[in-house]
């Protein structure tokens, strides 16, 4: 398929077909953790599978009240890693909305994790 002539509608082809494709990308921005007195965070270490997947929790008993964050590759000593990080969260019990659901506990300047990496989970997809 060649472009048109035009020199506007070859630009707009061009931006048109760069819109259309996704990068994926090992993301390497550094994460602060916002974590002390009664605030904790949580790392969930997933297989490549859910790459880009939103992850949801909530504190147990306030299913209302989820919180969620995107799956994304990190790269640790030269190597992949898929984790959604959540940065602040208050401490507390918590539940993940994943098959299988996995309980977890948030305590106040620690960092709680979850590690996914050898078993399948499905996310739910948001409504």
């Amino acid at each position: 398929m060649g472009l048109p002539r035009s020199s506007h509608v070859q630009q707009k082809w061009r931006e048109m077909q760069m819109a259309e494709r996704y990068v994926e990308r090992a993301y390497s921005e550094n994460i602060v953790l916002n974590i002390g007195g009664d605030i904790g965070a949580l790392i969930i270490y997933t297989r490549k599978d859910l790459n880009e997947r939103q992850i949801d929790v909530s504190p147990l008993g306030n299913d209302a009240r989820k919180i969620h964050n995107v799956v994304r590759e990190r790269r640790i000593n030269g190597r992949p890693v898929f984790a959604a990080i959540f940065p602040s969260l208050p401490a507390g019990e918590y539940r993940t909305w994943t098959n299988p659901t996995a309980g977890f506990t948030i305590a106040g300047g620690e960092v709680a994790e979850v590690d996914w990496r050898d078993i399948p989970v499905e996310v739910h997809i948001p409504c």
